[in-house]
């Protein structure tokens, strides 16, 4: 028998997906705004950070102001959806790339592929955009439009947006494990030694990279409920379960947040934040924060967003 969303249960979908949508709109917003403020933090490897905030924000943004019930607006939103939410996963996989160049490889020239980093990104983004366009007979999913009635609509759908989802998210999986059992090794290597000085670089690149593993559980995260409500929508068109949907709606929309606050807010930016609020702010306000020149300079070294890239070339 075939379920449908109730008018009730749309409205609650709506407002789920506005209200993660601005979250990671802010979220986004705020990283996307330190950058521009900030000059120190003007290095490549925060630029990418920052290119994919803004696709989160854009995602983000789209994501709220498309109408599912105008046909216009709902094709606008489905389409610029689509195309910066692929933007997004596939910045991590830039981000990923990068730091196995300069940790596992060595190499210093990651600068030189900012061009082809665009190239793969926007034009990768801009074709599974178009391809979307088979089959396509959109239609609203309760939040936005992103849901296609026809079979091959959303068999195209999958292929252009999930396949390629679950392959950066594998793509990044391997690459910070190849690069996490380095520094392990190298921290292993290090106590045979009996380089203290090395034991403590060691040490502290390898807490920064345990973080960095965590990431790809992002995307898993934010998508996995998407993925097996897509699956289901697919084997059985007339049957909604709402539950379902609402983790779907929910999870993809705080995507944007949950990449601002792993990828974005690092002691870089707490630095930078610090240092201006330590003009204005009371004393006991800035306990929140890394004030202390020797932290500081120990969160530095443990930073990998830098991915010493300045120091080496």
């Amino acid at each position: 028998m075939a379920t449908v969303l109730s008018l009730h249960d749309r409205g609650i979908l709506t407002a789920v997906n506005s209200g993660a949508s601005s979250l990671s709109f802010v979220g986004s917003g705020f990283i996307v705004l330190c950058y521009s403020l900030f000059k120190e933090l003007r290095k490549f490897s925060f630029k990418l950070v920052f290119y994919l905030s803004l696709s989160d924000m854009l995602c983000s943004f789209f994501n709220m102001v498309g109408d599912p019930s105008k046909g216009f607006f709902c094709y606008a939103q489905g389409y610029t959806t689509h195309f910066f939410c692929v933007a997004s996963f596939l910045w991590t996989t830039t981000i990923a790339f990068t730091l196995h160049r300069t940790v596992v490889r060595h190499k210093t020239d990651v600068e030189d592929l900012e061009a082809i980093f665009h190239l793969y990104v926007w034009g990768t983004s801009l074709v599974m955009t178009v391809i979307r366009s088979i089959g396509n007979d959109h239609t609203h999913l309760g939040a936005w439009c992103w849901a296609q009635t026809g079979r091959t609509g959303k068999a195209v759908h999958f292929i252009t947006f999930y396949v390629p989802l679950w392959g950066a998210i594998l793509y990044n999986g391997f690459t910070y494990f190849q690069v996490i059992g380095m520094l392990n090794n190298a921290t292993r290597m290090a106590v045979g030694m009996s380089d203290r000085a090395y034991q403590f670089d060691s040490r502290t690149d390898t807490k920064a990279l345990n973080r960095w593993g965590y990431y790809p559980l992002i995307l898993i995260g934010s998508w996995a409920f998407g993925t097996i409500n897509r699956i289901h929508d697919f084997i059985e068109p007339g049957h909604k379960i709402f539950w379902l949907t609402f983790l779907d709606v929910g999870t993809a929309g705080l995507m944007g947040l949950f990449n601002s606050i792993a990828y974005g807010l690092n002691a870089s930016v707490r630095r930078a934040i610090s240092e201006r609020l330590e003009l204005f702010w009371p004393e006991r306000l800035k306990r929140w924060f890394p004030n202390s020149s020797r932290h500081r300079n120990q969160q530095q070294q443990s930073e990998l967003v830098s991915l010493k890239v300045q120091d080496q070339q």
